[in-house]
């Protein structure tokens, strides 16, 4: 059974799904469209057993949703607006000096 999360739980669920660039593009590409995991895993250029960990962490975090078409999934976005959130995310500007990285960059998490 599917429920909405709360504001704070969302972004903190958007942020860590962000976090890993693998997972952005992943986003990103089914921004564009949803897509079965042998297309993206060919598309992105990654294993698909490493296509299906980022997915099955995307799914845990509730921004994508598997789709079964016959015997293949297919995945998505879970809502329109996630694709809406990555445009203005990606189109944002941010203050970044040259010199300093994100004291989180170096760890990796999932939701």
């Amino acid at each position: 059974m599917l429920t909405a999360a709360p504001d704070i739980e969302v972004l903190v669920r958007f942020g860590r799904a962000l976090a890993d660039p693998v997972r952005c593009r992943i986003l990103l590409a089914l921004r564009e469209a949803p897509a079965h995991p042998a297309d993206l895993a060919d598309t992105l250029g990654v294993s698909r057993t490493r296509l299906s960990n980022h997915l099955a962490c995307l799914r845990d975090c509730g921004l994508v949703v598997a789709v079964p078409v016959g015997r293949r999934t297919r995945y998505e976005l879970a809502d329109a607006r996630l694709g809406h959130a990555l445009d203005d995310l990606r189109t944002a500007v941010v203050a970044v000096e040259t010199d300093r990285t994100c004291p989180e960059a170096a760890t990796e998490g999932c939701c």
